[in-house]
């Protein structure tokens, strides 16, 4: 009799351990997928960076050679060097750097963040109405305009010059203004009331209160209009004419229609991958050391519409 009540109580006690089994598993099997699939995602995304990296020390023979060569041997660090001096990418980094990607950044940090305070915290008639249009422009894509503003600013003779990218940076951008207002958005309202008893200004509550809490925000906007301003080659493309007032970007299509005229040339396709190494390095160290504030201000932004 107690032996059979015993096999009747272990009985519950062995479908939980089973189901609890199961369940383990289960999870066990999907935590592995998940990951899995994560590694796969991230190795077709470094591999064509990794590509880059070591056809930059290579030569022609280890280049065209069938199968692919995917670790150099020997390789030949000189190609970054002997790519640099091959075409004049001092000037031109000194052009994407001071001419283009710095100014356009900062004005069009500055700029958005004012009309972000604006639209966040600083109530007036029509002021969703006239967001909601300022969100509508992002719809335009750039392919829409770009015929129209190269009219306009070769009228204004503008043309060869980094004006054309620098001026419409101080009135803001869409979709950073979107962004920074989102994040204002979470920013307790108590602490502008504060200020403005204390008889600060609309400027003031911007500069002293919500700049120093929006700094992942801000770090945001800086990488991301860096980015774009770093990278750009059609904008250029349209309005530089001359060579000495090239960035980086077309100064590197220049390098690859200069071998192609001079036909073929000893480790063309090397010094053109040591070059592109070179001008991704800055926007890939940046991402890395500012990776940490660059998630937290994605994640932040939107808490509040």
């Amino acid at each position: 009799m107690t032996s059979a009540s015993q096999t009747v109580g272990s009985k519950p006690q062995l479908q939980q351990h089973t189901r609890t089994g199961s369940l383990s598993a289960t999870k066990w099997i999907t935590r592995f997928l998940v990951y899995a699939m994560l590694i796969l995602l991230g190795i077709t995304w470094i591999f064509p960076l990794y590509w880059m990296i070591i056809s930059a020390l290579k030569d022609d023979p280890q280049i065209y050679t069938v199968p692919p060569v995917l670790i150099p041997n020997p390789a030949f660090w000189n190609n970054f060097y002997d790519g640099w001096m091959r075409y004049d990418f001092n000037r031109a980094a000194f052009n994407s750097v001071f001419l283009y990607s710095v100014p356009v950044t900062i004005f069009t940090l500055v700029s958005s963040m004012v009309v972000a305070y604006g639209f966040a915290k600083i109530p007036w008639r029509g002021r969703d109405a006239l967001f909601w249009v300022c969100i509508a422009t992002m719809m335009l894509p750039w392919q829409v305009t770009m015929v129209p503003l190269f009219i306009i600013f070769k009228n204004l003779g503008w043309i060869n010059t980094y004006l054309p990218f620098v001026v419409p940076s101080l009135f803001g951008s869409a979709y950073f203004i979107f962004l920074l207002r989102q994040f204002f958005l979470s920013i307790p309202e108590e602490l502008s009331d504060a200020a403005r008893i204390d008889g600060a200004s609309e400027i003031g509550i911007l500069w002293r209160i919500i700049v120093p809490l929006s700094k992942p925000a801000i770090a945001v906007v800086l990488l991301f209009r860096f980015l774009w301003s770093w990278n750009d080659y059609l904008g250029p493309l349209i309005y530089i004419n001359s060579e000495a007032m090239q960035p980086l970007a077309l100064a590197i299509y220049r390098l690859r229609t200069l071998a192609t005229s001079m036909g073929t040339t000893s480790m063309a396709y090397p010094h053109l991958m040591a070059v592109s190494t070179l001008v991704a390095l800055p926007i890939i160290l940046i991402f890395i050391f500012a990776q940490r504030t660059f998630i937290e201000g994605i994640s932040t932004t939107g808490l509040k519409g």
